[in-house]
């Protein structure tokens, strides 16, 4: 029987990035994924501007090829000016999912981390020492041991099921049917036009004559199947909503959904994970669940890690659920919200109104942004003042090193060990015991931040664990919490 460190099953957005992470963390890994070679569909089009930068603190932007930011926000249709803000907002626009999934499947290769096709997951026996999962292959059924499992399988997740965790939540209420299509010119429509009734139709223009049509129906089943979608009745809502034919268009995929919601109990159950849309399902809405499942990878994939190689600090994994289960939970709260007000008839426009209103303001625009671009969200890391605490640190700023030579933060993560930046010799003895999983770098801030900061330590997800001045608890402290006291042996020669 074969055996592996970490069996990731599905090899989507998240279960790619998530492999990725893991193999950064010095562990083995395979992926497995039911479907026989990737379909080329995007569900979404870009991610929010933290999905962004976990891509980049890793040097994966690049990979992606052309992509735009977008300067414009919206919370349910309802649009704000990101440019009266500090920070920048933007998310990434126009990128096929297809393509971000191409970009991880070549760093993967280049990780040397195997992603096996074809591959069913049919059954799972978990063990004192591992989880054993059964599948059905190409080469007919086998079987696989790996210390952990993790599902990242999607809504509806075999893993889950198998794994027994339960995920509640709110039955789907309305359908939708979505289509990329050629040979046809549309009127664009990026937002959604609402419709007398409370339906929509959006119309994403995405180059080289090809375009999004998605249609929000009250008329269509609240549950359809994706399996028995036809283009012909995609071409008829079209027709039926907006007077327009596309029925000479060419589909590239069609896809149907309804906008259920759900939330696992449990994002680890023993020796069994959860990630991405296996987690927390919501409808799609500005890939706000992509983005989310991101984030989730790059949280758990160096504990994970770190909890195989044996330097993880008591309960260090424990605080993937944690961290993440309640950032799952408002994201279905936001998503549910903005749908009401994207998708609401016209008793909906006083709120809208003063939605507008109030998000002109810069207050209300900053809260609202955080939630949107995911840069609102803050850790429980420890008891301090400093602003930046528990918060990700900004990745685009310089710090100015011995030799002259400048770097970024994001730089400095591609490697996906923590970092700890000084200014003082003195704390920067204190990590030389963990220099198998910590860079001390010792530099200048090449614009000093506001308010300064001597020291800080950034978690491989790029979040700040500990600030001086400004944390209550001293460093060792810190480093003992988020980056454990034993020290593995290495190989000889390294």
């Amino acid at each position: 029987m074969k055996t592996t460190d970490v069996i990731v099953v599905g090899a989507g957005p998240v279960g790619l990035m998530l492999a990725g992470e893991l193999r950064l963390g010095g562990v083995n890994v395979v992926v497995y994924d039911k479907l026989p070679a990737p379909t080329g569909e995007s569900r979404a089009l870009g991610f929010n501007r933290r999905a962004a930068e976990s891509l980049g603190q890793r040097g994966l932007l690049p990979r992606l090829g052309e992509f735009r930011w977008g300067p414009m926000g919206h919370f349910g249709g309802v649009r704000f000016d990101l440019g009266m803000l500090d920070e920048d907002h933007s998310g990434v626009l126009g990128l096929s999912q297809a393509r971000t999934e191409e970009a991880l499947s070549g760093w993967l290769a280049e990780l040397g981390v195997p992603v096996r096709r074809g591959h069913e997951v049919t059954g799972l026996r978990e063990r004192p020492e591992g989880v054993v999962v059964s599948f059905a292959g190409p080469d007919g059924p086998d079987e696989e041991t790996a210390a952990y499992l993790v599902g990242c399988d999607g809504a509806g997740s075999t893993v889950r099921t198998l794994a027994g965790i339960p995920a509640p939540g709110w039955e789907a209420t309305r359908g939708m049917y979505t289509a990329e299509i050629t040979g046809v010119a549309l009127r664009p429509r990026p937002i959604g036009e609402r419709l007398p009734g409370g339906s929509m139709v959006v119309c994403t223009p995405l180059g080289d004559g090809r375009f999004r049509v998605v249609i929000h129906d009250l008329a269509l089943p609240a549950r359809p199947d994706p399996g028995s979608l036809t283009f012909a009745q995609v071409a008829d809502a079209w027709r039926r909503l907006t007077g327009e034919s596309i029925d000479h268009a060419e589909p590239q995929w069609l896809w149907a959904c309804g906008n259920s919601a759900a939330l696992a109990e449990d994002y680890r159950r023993g020796r069994v994970l959860l990630a991405g849309d296996a987690a927390h399902e919501i409808p799609p809405l500005a890939a706000w669940g992509l983005s989310a499942g991101l984030q989730d990878a790059v949280n758990l994939g160096w504990k994970l890690a770190a909890t195989i190689k044996g330097w993880a600090p008591e309960g260090l994994l424990d605080t993937y659920h944690a961290e993440r289960h309640p950032v799952g939970r408002e994201l279905i709260r936001n998503a549910r919200a903005a749908a009401k007000i994207y998708l609401g008839e016209a008793a909906m426009d006083p709120i809208r109104e003063v939605m507008g209103e109030l998000l002109a303001h810069k207050g209300a625009a900053e809260q609202v942004a955080g939630i949107v671009s995911g840069l609102g969200i803050r850790y429980d890391l420890g008891k301090g003042d400093h602003p930046l605490l528990g918060l990700r640190m900004p990745p685009d700023r310089e710090l100015t090193l011995p030799d002259g030579t400048r770097t970024r933060i994001a730089d400095l993560l591609h490697t996906g060990r923590g970092v700890l930046i000084t200014t003082h010799s003195t704390e920067a003895q204190l990590a030389q015991d963990l220099t198998d999983r910590i860079d001390v770098v010792t530099a200048t801030w090449t614009t000093n931040p506001d308010p300064a900061l001597h020291t800080v330590l950034i978690r491989p997800d790029g979040y700040v664990a500990w600030t001086s001045p400004g944390s209550t608890d001293d460093l060792p402290k810190a480093l003992d919490r988020w980056f454990g006291t034993t020290r593995v042996p290495q190989p000889a020669g390294r």
